[in-house]
């Protein structure tokens, strides 16, 4: 046996192993020995950072590349288009957000449907949303708050990440419930918006937990509830807005995973197996909540039951609040 031959046996037989070292979906996938995670956010933000987590824990349970790449636009709409039209091959997936269960509401007309042109994989992560105060605002508790908001009608600001995001969905849900008139101003993301707060010339905010919980640790906002069923673990102090007078009030910002519609039935039970798996890992875990997130894993047909009551619930705020499209 020549030197060259056994030296193209020997690569064809790593080549082999590397290959069974594989999930069996990726090697019957296309030849492309990259996944794509696609995040419709800018870099830094809280989804981007759960698409980071995910995609460097996979890429270690899997030995196969697995890269976010950025389509960010029009709140999440450009992202959910490029990823929409993917080849469903089981090397493109899609971070949807609570954006993408607000949309269909605001925009009925848009190019894709969340869950038509998708199928569910896993949840990633879920963001508690904190209610903050500028120091400043003579209000201790919601309940001061809502005394104060209705004794100065329509005098009251809050800042949000955005027009028809979960921030200002979450604030629109204070206001029905409350019976309060918070005026909203929008801004392009959660870090401009806090930094408003900060300022003092937005009084309020309805923050996701990450953008939070640096300034309320250092004193600089300060948090009134979370908006969660349960306190949160990071804040054990803090009370609910059920503890705090609003009975029925839930409202959470999260991020989850979704393919194509048309990947194959055995790659998303396969890769959603594996989401959960490296989501259970306790430094995942620990990462989350060092960001203020936690992990969110489910069953594909635990988050298509969550997506179609999160659009359900949302749709009924946004007709209740004449919530418009910019």
């Amino acid at each position: 046996m020549t030197s060259e031959v056994r030296r193209q046996l020997l690569g064809g037989a790593a080549a082999s192993l590397a290959l069974a070292g594989l999930p069996a979906w990726a090697q019957n996938a296309a030849s492309s020995r990259t996944t794509r995670l696609i995040v419709p956010f800018p870099p830094g933000g809280p989804v981007d950072l759960t698409g980071r987590l995910l995609a460097q824990k996979l890429t270690d349970l899997w030995g196969r590349q697995v890269i976010v790449e950025n389509k960010a636009g029009a709140g999440g709409i450009v992202g959910a288009e490029y990823a929409a039209k993917a080849a469903p091959d089981g090397n493109t997936f899609f971070l949807c957000s609570i954006h993408h269960s607000v949309l269909p509401s605001l925009k009925p007309k848009l190019s894709y449907d969340i869950e038509r042109d998708f199928v569910p994989v896993s949840g990633g992560a879920m963001f508690p949303v904190i209610l903050v105060a500028h120091p400043s605002l003579p209000v201790q508790s919601v309940s001061e708050l809502i005394a104060y908001a209705k004794k100065n009608p329509k005098s009251l600001a809050y800042a949000s990440a955005g027009n028809g995001g979960g921030t200002h969905l979450s604030a629109e849900l204070f206001n029905m419930l409350a019976g309060t008139t918070l005026n909203h101003i929008p801004y392009k993301g959660s870090a401009p918006a806090m930094t408003d707060v900060l300022g003092g010339q937005v009084p309020l905010m309805f923050s996701d937990a990450p953008t939070a919980l640096p300034f309320i640790r250092n004193g600089k906002v300060k948090a009134l509830a979370v908006a969660s069923t349960q306190r949160y673990s990071l804040l054990p102090d803090l009370p609910t807005m059920a503890e705090s007078g609003l009975p029925g009030y839930e409202a959470y910002s999260w991020a989850a995973v979704v393919a194509p519609a048309g990947t194959p039935k055995d790659i998303v039970n396969q890769v959603s197996k594996d989401i959960v798996k490296v989501l259970s890992l306790a430094e995942t875990r620990q990462r989350f909540h060092e960001a203020g997130a936690d992990p969110f894993p489910t069953t594909p047909e635990g988050f298509a039951k969550i997506l179609r009551s999160e659009i359900e619930k949302w749709q009924r705020v946004v007709k209740a609040a004449n919530i418009q499209a910019d």
